[in-house]
């Protein structure tokens, strides 16, 4: 498709390329859980981006009640209410971060150095990147427009190298 995501430009399958010429071109790339399906809205595209939105928040509820079971046990511990105050702090703020960076690499491509970078912090603010995912699956495939800007792209400059020239190349002025 693209030369920044690796996937090839062009295929002998049926199944892909464009709309003039079946048989070559790029092809979309997959977004997880949802494979092609982003492409045509089809094969119960709605119904997985709604499953994968409960899904998410049920797992956000999930992570909710860890977090308070450890809320607890630091109540229990006794270990004083500075600790407590920045481990609520922390999670707070890393999940925010995290939700912020989820929601943004949905739209453009985060660089791969940055993103090593921040995987402690996206980590520790799982909760914020389970909502961005389950808000982003409400709305479409997360990552969709971004990978449908890509392909259409990707299209356009493949029809531009694919169409011919029309005329006599004889009669060209010199």
């Amino acid at each position: 498709m693209s030369e920044e995501n690796g996937s090839p430009d062009t295929t002998t399958g049926t199944a892909a390329g464009t709309p003039g010429n079946p048989t070559t071109g790029p092809r979309p790339e997959p977004i997880r859980f949802f494979g092609t399906t982003w492409l045509h809205h089809d094969g119960a595209y709605t119904a997985r981006r709604l499953a994968l939105a409960a899904g998410a928040l049920l797992l956000a509820a999930a992570a909710c009640l860890v977090l308070r079971l450890a809320y607890q046990g630091l109540q229990i511990a006794e270990i004083g209410s500075f600790v407590t105050v920045l481990v609520i702090v922390m999670f707070a703020v890393c999940s925010a971060l995290a939700f912020g960076h989820t929601w943004g690499a949905f739209t453009t491509r985060p660089a791969p150095d940055r993103q090593a970078s921040l995987r402690g912090l996206l980590t520790v603010g799982f909760l914020g990147s389970l909502l961005a995912y389950a808000l982003r699956c409400l709305i479409e495939a997360p990552g969709e427009r971004l990978h449908r800007a890509e392909y259409e792209a990707a299209v356009t400059r493949h029809e531009k190298r694919t169409t011919r020239r029309s005329g006599n190349p004889k009669k060209r002025r010199r």
